[in-house]
């Protein structure tokens, strides 16, 4: 994380400093176009692409991160597993939860979750659960035949 943070500081002050250049530079040529301004413009543009380029990893890696935590919860939810605070600053301790829903096992839970995920895509890309039979799952067995865990049960 440390790396795509100072990845993305460099990037930022690389692109301050080519914009400060092309207003230095305009303001030097009186306004009249120079080829000095197009160097320092051309220099802008290339640094903007590369502030935006580390702003995507950054975000990429952001997102990647919520999905792991997100997935955490679900499986220590799914297995029956939750945190909770136990007084003052003792910290976190993992206690089985009692829940209406009985646990699942991890391995099932990830291959819903990529079930899920799927779907989600194919709907995005607007082909929907109508989209001449994009969705593949067996309603009376629950299974979905696009994992190979699923039809060896």
């Amino acid at each position: 994380m440390d790396n795509i943070v100072d990845s993305l500081n460099k990037a930022y002050e690389k692109f301050v400093i080519a914009s400060a250049d092309v207003l230095e530079s305009k303001e030097s040529a009186g306004g009249v176009k120079a080829s000095l301004t197009d160097a320092a413009l051309e220099n802008f543009k290339e640094k903007w692409e590369l502030f935006r380029v580390a702003c995507d990893q950054a975000e990429e890696f952001v997102e990647s991160v919520k999905q792991r935590i997100g997935s955490e919860c679900l499986v220590d939810e799914a297995t029956g597993l939750t945190t909770t605070t136990t007084g003052g600053n003792s910290g976190h301790q993992s206690v089985g939860a009692a829940t209406s829903l009985p646990p699942i096992s991890a391995v099932r839970l990830e291959q819903m979750s990529r079930a899920v995920r799927w779907l989600v895509l194919e709907l995005q890309r607007g082909s929907g659960a109508g989209g001449g039979g994009s969705v593949h799952s067996s309603s009376s067995t629950g299974f979905d035949p696009r994992f190979s865990e699923d039809s060896t049960q």
